[in-house]
């Protein structure tokens, strides 16, 4: 994305915004100016070995028509004037309840043969969090993560607890046989290392200046021991602060845990000076292939920037802005 210049006005905002951090972003109408979007969304919805050659024309337009879809119902709450954490909700639910991504109903499966979920939200103007992790039978995990943060005093639960938690909040629970599917059934017989690893995730801005993401995923096929990876992790799997950018990651956790992917895109912009495609670009095409890791992010900024790098050969992503700009990718078009 092409950086926005600098005017003397903005350049005092931006120093308004330092001082104050994640609650001292300036408003959209401060920037009016500046041809900064009222609002964006990006999504994604996995990243790895994604091939072209072995997936056929209906499959794209399969994916693509359901990110499409996710873009559309997180837009709709944003243009109606949600916010950004409402706008993450309704786009998530959107690809936890389809069989194509690797979260909720088409999760991959454990060694044994069932699901095992983990979520994030994080709100950019507080930096309140919350998480699940190797949850079995939370419809919609993303709701589990929001019910934490915004119901509870802590920032993670796990396994049964965030079991009973949610149930004692009113969220749908199912037989873990709701969210099994063929397709992962045959992939985790067969081993295939395209279906290791995607997760969904989305991040916005809102019409009020604030930044919001959130985090879904099956984790890994065949996992065992009861592995968590990045996606529930505030810090690696999911980051949001008004004074910098809104982080969603997807790929090799254990990667992403170590080297504190989404979190270190933030740090860089905010005490290296780093626009978010310097940073976002840097760690996840730098730092993270030096470390052995592979996956991507998306991510926007204060400003309506947005970053999508990846370093596998495809990964589901879009985003949609207030100014009419849209777009919707898979491998590296």
């Amino acid at each position: 994305m092409k950086q926005l210049s600098v005017t003397r006005f903005s350049l005092i905002a931006i120093v308004i915004v330092q001082l104050a951090g994640c609650n001292g972003r300036p408003s959209v109408q401060e920037h009016a100016g500046n041809d900064v979007p009222q609002y964006v969304l990006a999504i994604h919805g996995g990243a790895g070995t994604l091939s072209r050659e072995r997936m056929t024309r209906e499959q794209q337009d399969q994916y693509t028509s359901k990110l499409n879809e996710a873009l559309e119902a997180g837009e709709a709450v944003l243009s109606s004037g949600g916010t950004s954490l409402d706008a993450v909700r309704a786009a998530i639910m959107i690809m936890e309840d389809s069989p194509l991504f690797n979260a909720g109903r088409g999760a991959v499966f454990t060694n044994q043969l069932r699901v095992e979920l983990d979520a994030s939200v994080m709100d950019g103007q507080t930096r309140n969090a919350g998480a699940i992790a190797g949850v079995t039978d939370i419809k919609n995990p993303v709701l589990g993560a929001i019910a934490v943060m915004e119901n509870s005093p802590h920032v993670m639960m796990a396994g049964t607890g965030a079991s009973d938690f949610a149930a004692g909040q009113g969220l749908e629970i199912v037989e873990n046989s709701y969210f099994h599917t063929e397709r992962r059934r045959e992939a985790v017989k067969r081993q295939i290392e395209a279906e290791k690893q995607g997760t969904v995730g989305a991040v916005a801005l809102d019409t009020y200046g604030n930044l919001a993401a959130a985090t879904s995923t099956g984790g890994m096929s065949n996992k065992r021991y009861g592995r968590i990876g990045d996606s529930p992790v505030i810090g690696a799997g999911t980051w949001a602060c008004n004074s910098t950018c809104a982080v969603s990651a997807t790929g090799h956790g254990e990667y992403f845990i170590r080297n504190v992917v989404s979190y270190d895109i933030a740090a860089l912009m905010e005490y290296s000076g780093m626009t978010l495609n310097e940073a976002s670009g840097h760690v996840i095409n730098s730092k993270l292939v030096e470390a052995g890791g592979t996956g991507g992010v998306v991510a926007v900024d204060r400003y309506g920037n947005v970053s999508m790098p990846f370093n596998t050969e495809g990964m589901y992503r879009g985003y949609v802005k207030s100014t009419g700009e849209k777009e919707i990718l898979i491998f590296r078009d």
